[in-house]
């Protein structure tokens, strides 16, 4: 029979989160039973909830950065057993079979990859996120979170620590490139984080300097206001990747000019608006402007273990479930260094 647990969901666009119960499926012979203890704040799931990406499913719990340990595993299940400190990011399934799924990229599924929240599942139902107290899960799409990180601080790593980690990896961030870091909140600062720990020269580019102490204690060496037009002159053609974590309107030739010659700037965050690329911000320095998601979940088990091997995670700051919309007008003002983390304890 399904479970019922405690959760905090959206019922509209425009109307605050409500406490609520939600059913978790029963476990199948491969699912994994988590009891959620953390639960990060991404403003993906503002994003989501608040309409702002396409139609939404509500009642909606989103939340896709959930660390927390096996309550119960299914009877064909090998990968886990009960006690395991494990976490779910941004994907709960996907098609297994096309060409993306079978080379171990099934963050790219052609058949579009199932989300946490907000997507249909298997059994036709609407997925529904970590803001809850339990989550079951299919074992190919949970992973083992390093017993040297603690839960709260490896929650967010499991859609910002891989989000900015698989660009920098993709394109090869490390000693003698010079790498620049667009904005300095969730996604920014762990960019930072992972950029400086692979031997990269990090620099941040963030639209004033008042989080620029917690920059260079972070590991960049250098962090400029964007907001100075004399930042783009001066840094212009230097950098071999720029990595953009913001989800504001920007404008992408100010950016681009600051890309060496085979230089890429790689947009992470997700701006609503259309961003309005000239070609000759590219051709002259045969420059690229790309795209990245998350990555599979090989990927992000390497990035928690790189993270681990290292001794980081998240900058965080825990609330209270009952704290959650406080919580997102905060984000939305850039008041929070540098993410939120729901103790899902506070839900009994």
């Amino acid at each position: 029979m399904p479970t019922t647990v405690n959760a905090y969901a959206a019922t509209a666009a425009d109307q605050p989160l409500e406490r609520t119960t939600i059913e978790r499926r029963d476990v199948g012979p491969l699912d994994v039973r988590i009891d959620i203890k953390f639960a990060g704040i991404c403003h993906s799931d503002i994003h989501t909830a608040r309409g702002e990406w396409g139609p939404v499913p509500y009642p909606l719990v989103v939340g896709h950065e959930i660390a927390g340990v096996v309550a119960e595993v299914g009877s064909e299940v090998t990968k886990f057993a009960v006690g395991d400190r494990v976490g779910v990011g941004c994907m709960v399934n996907s098609c297994g079979e096309c060409v993306q799924c079978e080379q171990g990229q099934e963050q790219y599924c052609l058949r579009g990859n199932t989300g946490t929240y907000a997507s249909t599942d298997r059994d036709g139902s609407v997925t529904q996120g970590g803001y809850a107290q339990q989550v079951v899960v299919t074992e190919g799409f949970v992973v083992r979170i390093p017993d040297s990180l603690d839960l709260d601080v490896a929650a967010p790593l499991l859609c910002a620590g891989i989000t900015t980690y698989s660009p920098l990896r993709h394109w090869n961030a490390g000693p003698g490139m010079k790498v620049a870091v667009v904005g300095m909140g969730g996604l920014g600062h762990m960019g930072v984080k992972i950029a400086h720990a692979m031997g990269a020269d990090v620099t941040v580019l963030s639209q004033s300097l008042k989080k620029q102490e917690d920059g260079l204690r972070l590991g960049a060496r250098r962090y400029f206001a964007t907001s100075d037009p004399d930042t783009f002159e001066q840094l212009a053609g230097e950098f071999d990747l720029i990595v953009n974590t913001v989800s504001a309107e920007i404008d992408p030739n100010a950016y681009l000019s600051l890309l060496a010659v085979d230089g890429t700037m790689v947009m992470v965050g997700a701006p609503p608006q259309p961003l309005p690329v000239q070609a000759f911000s590219l051709i002259p320095a045969r420059r690229s402007f790309a795209g990245s998601t998350i990555g599979s979940i090989a990927e992000t088990q390497e990035m928690l273990d790189f993270c681990a091997e290292h001794g980081f995670g998240a900058e965080i700051e825990v609330i209270s479930a009952d704290q959650v919309n406080e919580a997102w007008e905060r984000v939305l003002a850039s008041d929070v260094r540098y993410r939120f983390v729901i103790d899902t304890a506070t839900l009994a």
